[in-house]
């Protein structure tokens, strides 16, 4: 075998093995719709196995990403309540200064800056201890009326094909094309190997 023999044969182990790489991941996707062959029916991976992704997605955000749990710690954390007790304050401060005049004429003349303050004061506090029992109820019922795995699941579930596929190749295009320089690298080494052998043996 002369070179250009060697060189098409290294050519073509590097074209196969970018078509496999390629068409490897072509069948993730394809075909979307099931196809009978010989008995055998073809489906792309994800196709076929969209409503089990879209359960163990559910499964996972339900219980791993958004556990109503931990969303129920973030929002009782008392630092929220403080975040926004000076605009509490400010809308309460409002309230007796100026609403109250509207409401009960009579009674905010009788009532002065220091007993505004004290009212304030009172309020803030009993805010305070109502604040973490309103949202851990809040939450309790909150939960039994939202089923998160069922959203997700029936989200995911109700993507057509194309918007799947889309999806996913916009998450791992990277990972995609690298896949592909991978079959043709190794398919490089293959097709080396081989002249390599040829030129030993012969």
């Amino acid at each position: 075998m002369n070179w250009t023999g060697y060189v098409i044969t290294i050519l073509l182990s590097t074209f196969t093995g970018w078509v496999t790489t390629w068409i490897a991941i072509k069948m993730l996707f394809h075909p979307r719709k099931p196809i009978k062959i010989f008995g055998f029916t073809l489906q792309g991976i994800f196709p076929k196995n969209q409503q089990l992704i879209a359960q163990k997605l559910g499964q996972v955000v339900s219980k791993e990403l958004l556990s109503f749990d931990e969303i129920e710690k973030k929002i009782t954390n008392p630092d929220n309540l403080q975040k926004l007790k000076p605009e509490i304050e400010a809308h309460i401060d409002n309230f007796l200064r100026n609403k109250l005049k509207e409401v009960f004429p009579m009674l905010a003349m009788l009532i002065g800056d220091k007993t505004i303050e004290q009212l304030k004061g009172a309020f803030i506090i009993e805010l305070e201890n109502l604040f973490p029992v309103l949202m851990k109820t809040y939450m309790n019922k909150l939960q039994n009326d939202l089923d998160l795995e069922k959203i997700v699941t029936e989200k995911i579930a109700g993507f057509s094909a194309e918007k799947l596929e889309d999806m996913l190749d916009q998450i791992t295009k990277k990972e995609f094309k690298f896949l592909e320089f991978s079959g043709v690298f190794f398919g490089l080494i293959i097709g080396v190997i081989q002249v390599l052998f040829m030129l030993i043996t012969r």
